[in-house]
């Protein structure tokens, strides 16, 4: 017995016999040789991705309350975001008349053949929320139930003629029925709000909007909201469906004003937002070319008001006695700091200076523009009035009236201690109080003109406050000077403006110019000299807002209208900025 032993077969051979069998099999030239070569180091660095383009704007200060809709929250920054940020089924045109807002809408048109004015609004399937949900009629009904029975909002009388709000076609059209033909109704659903958010969020219509919107329909959305250090952030809405913003963030920093100014001087701010007085005017000419200024006017008349259910201004002689005590050059003077807002003097109950069609409907020589002392012992004596030590008593009792202006708001507020100091200076006592917005035009100046104040109102007997217009004059007279409207689900009446006036003679007229039955002048004609007799309003001046841009910001153009130039943020190119991770 014996063993074989294995001999390992050379590899080099193996390799020859498999090469050999292979080519006797196959006609195939040998496969190629190929070289390994590492590619040699690029001396050019790497190509870094471009900055983001960032727009920063300055404003003198940030606080809560956010809502479009409500007088409460009427600021430039208001304007600004949801300018931005909520979209609207119509907007200014060229030539400042209302045109269909195409990026949102397919279509709205009024219905024919229909046994009440209806309108058809289609939605563009594509037009959603920053959140995913999209724009539809849930957002519409939000709207106008919303409209319909708050106090202290913004033109609400359209609103409050619509009957019925239907959604089709999953959303997506929706048909609004009005109780009688409305002529204005191209004015609604501008700057809707989401409505799956903010219907059922805690706070409610009041409060809900005070840190800004939950949700965008426009180019760009809130990432950062934060009152303590005065910043908010907005980055491009990667879900808008039209053309994305050309810029990647906006940033709104606050700031007082010398430090804006500042910050324009060197740069640090591409826009600031003003309302200033002279001084500042001067100071933001004095920029130079670097510096473009844009002086836009508001849809807000600020107004002295005085209330008629007040039982002590319930007599027109000492409404008029009271206005005659005023020194009107002064307060607007004072309100206006010398600014631009003193150009558009008011001297109309409906329009403001800016809009088309303004001209002057104060009687002459109806309310002079500094004091008649002399007309103001005459008619408080015909009231009843007798001047005892100092003051004007009757039936024992003084004449001292309560002024009231929203608090922080500094012009309101500088105002009423100017109408104050006057009224003392003719020996009418007066004081001044500022309660929160949101108290004040929802809680404390809503009136019946059936009783006297209630005692929330706090015995307010003047108000400085703004008149808001809209772009349907007929809606603004009646928004004002009619009487409140009637739901006809409860029969509750609605609660009454500022002054509680309410004619009667008069409503069928300012019924008539707001279905369309009868042209605005022709009610102005009739309604606006009550009006002025009946001393329940002062108009003082329109208020105007200046944006301050610099050449470096490219894109920005003036908003026809009341459109600010928020409204074309999409082709704003700002400066290049620094990277986050936001």
């Amino acid at each position: 017995m014996y063993r074989s032993r294995f001999r390992p077969f050379p590899a080099a051979a193996l390799v020859l016999v498999f090469l050999s069998v292979l080519t006797g099999c196959t006609n195939a030239p040998p496969p190629p040789v190929v070289s390994s070569t590492t590619p040699r180091p690029s001396s050019e660095p790497p190509t870094e991705p471009p900055q983001p383009r960032v727009v920063v704007a300055g404003v003198e200060k940030l606080e809560g309350g956010f809502n479009p809709h409500a007088l409460a929250d009427q600021s430039q920054l208001t304007d600004a975001l949801s300018e931005l940020m909520l979209p609207s089924v119509f907007v200014p045109g060229p030539d400042g008349e209302q045109v269909l807002n195409t990026t949102l809408m397919k279509s709205a048109e009024v219905v024919p053949d229909t046994d009440r004015f209806t309108v058809r609004y289609r939605i563009r399937t594509d037009a959603g929320w920053s959140d995913g949900a999209p724009i539809a009629a849930e957002d519409f009904v939000y709207l106008w139930e919303q409209m319909r029975s708050q106090d202290g909002v913004v033109n609400p009388v359209g609103y409050r003629m619509i009957s019925d709000v239907r959604s089709q076609q999953g959303g997506k059209t929706v048909l609004v029925t009005f109780d009688r033909p409305y002529p204005g109704w191209k004015s609604l659903f501008d700057h809707l709000l989401p409505a799956h958010l903010v219907k059922d969020a805690p706070g409610g219509w009041e409060d809900t909007l005070d840190d800004g919107y939950p949700a965008s329909g426009g180019p760009f959305a809130i990432r950062q909201f934060d009152l303590d250090r005065g910043q908010i952030v907005l980055m491009r809405n990667e879900r808008y469906w039209a053309e994305p913003a050309k810029s990647d963030r906006i940033v709104v920093r606050a700031a007082d004003r010398q430090a804006n100014l500042n910050a324009l001087s060197s740069g640090n701010v591409q826009l600031g937002m003003f309302d200033p007085d002279a001084e500042t005017m001067r100071a933001l000419r004095g920029l130079g070319e670097d510096v473009r200024l844009i002086t836009l006017p508001r849809p807000l008349v600020s107004t002295l008001f005085l209330r008629r259910s007040s039982p002590q201004l319930n007599d027109v002689r000492v409404r008029r006695a009271v206005l005659a005590a005023l020194d009107r050059n002064a307060l607007v003077s004072t309100g206006t700091g010398g600014g631009p807002d003193e150009e558009r003097r008011a001297h109309a109950q409906v329009l403001a200076p800016s809009q088309p069609g303004y001209s002057a409907t104060e009687p002459a020589g109806e309310f002079s523009d500094s004091p008649d002392p002399q007309r103001v012992r005459k008619l408080l004596r015909e009231a009843g009035y007798e001047h005892t030590d100092g003051s004007w008593v009757r039936d024992g009792t003084p004449l001292n009236l309560v002024i009231a202006a929203q608090f922080e708001e500094d012009s309101y507020e500088a105002v009423a201690n100017a109408a104050a100091d006057q009224l003392a200076a003719q020996d009418i006592g007066a004081t001044v109080i500022t309660p929160e917005g949101d108290e004040l035009y929802r809680t404390m100046l809503p009136t019946d003109p059936g009783r006297m104040d209630p005692p929330e109102s706090a015995g307010i007997d003047l108000a400085v406050a703004p008149r808001p217009v809209s772009a349907d004059p007929a809606s603004t007279l009646a928004a004002q000077w009619g009487c409140p409207s009637v739901d006809p689900d409860t029969g509750s009446t609605a609660t009454f403006g500022p002054t509680g006036f309410c004619d009667r003679m008069l409503q069928p007229t300012i019924e008539a110019v707001t279905t369309g039955r009868i042209p605005f002048a022709r009610a102005s004609g009739r309604v606006e000299p009550v009006v002025w007799s009946s001393a329940l309003a002062l108009p003082l001046y329109q208020e105007t807002r200046v944006l301050a841009v610099r050449r470096e910001l490219r894109g920005v153009e003036d908003g026809p209208g009341f459109a600010t130039p928020f409204s074309t943020v999409g082709e704003w190119i700002g400066a290049p900025g620094e990277s986050y991770d936001w």
